[in-house]
């Protein structure tokens, strides 16, 4: 997390809570839900949603808490906290790195404001460790305030689909993204196809 915003919003709890609904505008969360989502003390979480609740960021919905959509600094804030991406490129490649012989790290979604890219990362190794891997995600996850949408594949299984024009893959590389970590030694455009 940067330091320098969590400074500016108080702390890094609050903003992983700000995050967490200003992502995910349309769901309600209990105090509960909030502190094992942004990885925070249950006291801690249930004080800072206190005081975003009193300045209006966020509403009592029920049981729990949603966005206010008609907050009226929701635009400003919004913009802010997805510019100030708490990770940086090189600190995700080395989170993911521990899960298995990592080839190839892309970025795209979330990261690259492109809502309509079919994945925010795509993971590409051999011998990944897929308990290990759901852990990495959930720090990112809780980082970011955001449910990532992951795609993971074994090196010879990309490197096939990538060989049939695979869909998935083609999405993927066709849409707007950053290749973070690349070992493969591949250019990564897809040779050109016919539809």
């Amino acid at each position: 997390m940067s330091k320098s915003v969590s400074h500016i919003f108080g702390g890094e709890a609050k903003v992983k809570i700000m995050r967490l609904f200003i992502f995910n505008p349309t769901l309600a969360f209990t105090s509960s839900e909030v502190a094992s989502r942004a990885k925070t003390n249950p006291n801690v979480a249930r004080r800072e949603l206190a005081i975003l609740a009193k300045a209006g960021l966020i509403k009592k919905r029920g049981k729990g808490y949603m966005l206010n959509r008609a907050y009226r600094y929701l635009p400003a804030i919004g913009n802010f906290l997805i510019d100030a991406n708490p990770l940086s490129e090189k600190e995700i490649v080395k989170k993911i790195s521990v899960s298995g012989n990592v080839k190839l790290i892309l970025i795209s979604g979330i990261f690259l404001h492109n809502p309509d890219s079919r994945v925010d990362i795509l993971i590409v190794g051999d011998h990944i460790k897929q308990g290990k891997l759901h852990t990495v995600m959930s720090t990112i996850e809780a980082e970011l305030g955001k449910e990532l949408r992951y795609a993971v594949f074994e090196t010879g299984d990309f490197q096939y689909r990538m060989g049939i024009y695979d869909k998935l893959i083609r999405d993927i590389l066709d849409s707007q993204h950053k290749k973070i970590f690349n070992k493969l030694g591949l250019e990564m455009k897809p040779a050109i196809h016919t539809s």
